[in-house]
């Protein structure tokens, strides 16, 4: 792990160099191969000259000599071709080996988390949690109660108090001044008029509920 934060390991080390010898070879290859192939093409162009000039001997060689690079050509490709499967297993060999060490990096960080934490401080954790959430739950109730709903009232005492409202409402209405509608009109056939009540004699206390009415109205 700690090669990991300060630096590459060996192995990682020597994948990159063997990379590196690996690219120069096939750059190296390919400039070659593009060296003999313009050869190759040059012979090509004498055996033509050979050839307009009758030269057939001189012209054979030129071709001889083209098959030569070609056979070089070819073989280069191979080396090239062989380059490039090894650098292929090599790079999947670096890409596994950086995957299985992360894999074991990851393992010991796991390893040393589970050793900081013991089951037994997890369920006693749990507990407090619990404990806590109980008496908050508590506490929440006893807050959320009315003020004074354990309070005792005296019914006897309310009924009083009402009865006493009760009254004071009625008195507050005598007290107010009455408020009389004109009777309607009562349509009698002629000839004959209508008989009248006989006024009925009001009594003391009605007497007296009247003057205090018209008092209230001055």
């Amino acid at each position: 792990m700690f090669t990991r934060i300060f630096g590459k390991t060996k192995e990682e080390t020597n994948a990159l160099t063997s990379l590196d010898k690996l690219n120069e070879t096939l750059e190296m290859l390919e400039k070659k191969e593009k060296v003999l192939a313009k050869k190759a093409a040059a012979e090509v162009e004498k055996a033509k000259e050979f050839t307009r000039a009758k030269n057939k001997r001189a012209a054979i060689q030129c071709l001889k000599r083209k098959r030569l690079y070609e056979q070089q050509i070819e073989q280069l490709g191979n080396f090239q071709l062989r380059i490039h499967d090894q650098m292929i297993m090599l790079e999947g060999a670096k890409a596994t080996t950086e995957t299985v060490d992360a894999l074991r990096s990851g393992a010991s960080a796991m390893k040393a988390m589970q050793k900081a934490t013991n089951i037994d401080d997890v369920d006693k954790t749990m507990d407090e949690i619990n404990e806590h959430t109980e008496n908050m739950k508590q506490i929440q109730e006893a807050l959320s109660e009315p003020l004074g709903a354990a309070a005792d009232f005296d019914e006897d005492e309310l009924e009083a108090e009402l009865e006493e409202l009760e009254g004071a409402e009625l008195e507050e209405q005598l007290l107010q001044p009455a408020t009389t509608t004109p009777a309607a009109p009562v349509h009698v056939p002629g000839g004959r008029q209508p008989t009248r009540p006989a006024p009925q004699k009001n009594t003391a206390e009605e007497d007296e509920l009247a003057a205090l009415q018209a008092e209230m109205a001055l």
